[in-house]
């Protein structure tokens, strides 16, 4: 069985395991490759770029030698290929747990609880539920489900699609490198800095994915691509841009404006100005949508394979031609 047919199989698998499944309870594998990070960073960490940028190197670079030493060992066997890459699916992607708790904060809002869509707010983001009211924190739920449908899912898929098992992994350890270290906190301003500069171009590919999937099966495909190109260069994350303002556009909501992090306001542009104020049942639109962009994506990415694998094949096929037409030249 070809790469491509392993890749196809496997995220498909992967991706309706995490629909039936969710993410485990306990001794969830990102939770593991965290505590190997903290345990690192504990003896490497210098208020330095250069020993952030080792930290980085070891902890993503760990997963990308295990990713690539599992997939050596059941190259063999397409069976056992297929199953490491739905394990390797599974264990990365995030969309089931992103909806469940975008979903459960949304019957808190629609059940006029507002402490209690407060209380859960901190599980889906890192704003403060306190500095919100019930329209913020549904504006916050939609911003949250649009940026994590690209960090969560769509991103792993199109590294999984360009590296197999290894890709798959290594984006989920970049990504979780960046939530640990990769703030502008004191302790990680210089410290994180790799880490945030790499989930940045890691991430750059899968929001474009998101952004263009979001126009696409969105009930307002112009007006996503009209936001998108008009506020996402104003966003100040270049990944989050594109993907919230297409959402926005998608759903002919306004995105963004004033927020709380950890004590600290921001004020960041409105995206989709012309949209109107989100309300709590645009939270299961979002949702909605971000399933959609979540398959299409794994549909975008197996076709790329398929497309990719023969061209591949045949190059592979011409260099192999070279060498050994060289080495008989050498010999005669």
């Amino acid at each position: 069985m070809g790469a491509e047919r392993v890749f196809a199989y496997g995220a498909a698998a992967g991706l309706l395991g995490d629909l039936l499944l969710g993410d485990p309870r306990r001794g969830h594998p990102v939770a593991a490759f965290g505590r190997a990070a903290t345990a690192v960073e504990r003896v490497l960490w210098r208020d330095h770029r250069g020993w952030g940028a080792v930290h980085t190197a070891v902890c993503a670079g760990g997963a990308v030698a295990l990713g690539s030493l599992a997939q050596r060992a059941v190259r063999r066997s397409s069976a056992a290929s297929v199953a490491l890459t739905a394990a390797a699916t599974w264990s990365v992607v995030g969309g089931t747990s992103l909806a469940r708790e975008a979903r459960a904060i949304g019957r808190a809002l629609d059940a006029g609880d507002v402490e209690a869509a407060r209380a859960r707010l901190p599980h889906l983001c890192g704003r403060d539920p306190q500095a919100l009211d019930a329209d913020g924190i549904a504006r916050a739920v939609v911003e949250s489900v649009a940026e994590n449908t690209s960090d969560a899912v769509v991103g792993a898929l199109v590294w999984g699609a360009a590296a197999g098992v290894p890709g798959l992994l290594g984006f989920r350890a970049v990504n979780t490198l960046d939530a640990m270290v990769g703030h502008k906190s004191p302790r990680y301003r210089r410290y994180g800095w790799a880490s945030a500069r790499l989930d940045d171009l890691a991430g750059w590919p899968g929001a474009r994915l998101t952004a263009a999937l979001a126009a696409l099966a969105g009930p307002d495909p112009r007006g996503a691509l009209r936001a998108w190109r008009a506020d996402a260069h104003r966003h100040p994350s270049p990944n989050a841009g594109p993907v919230e303002a297409s959402f926005a556009g998608a759903l002919g909501v306004r995105l963004g404006g004033t927020l709380s992090y950890g004590g600290r306001v921001e004020h960041r542009p409105v995206l989709n100005r012309g949209g109107r104020a989100v309300a709590v049942a645009d939270i299961e639109r979002a949702v909605r949508l971000s399933r959609r962009v979540g398959w299409l994506a794994l549909g975008a990415g197996a076709a790329a394979r398929f497309l990719a694998g023969p061209a591949a094949r045949a190059s592979a096929a011409r260099a192999s031609a070279a060498r050994a037409s060289r080495g008989k030249g050498r010999t005669s």
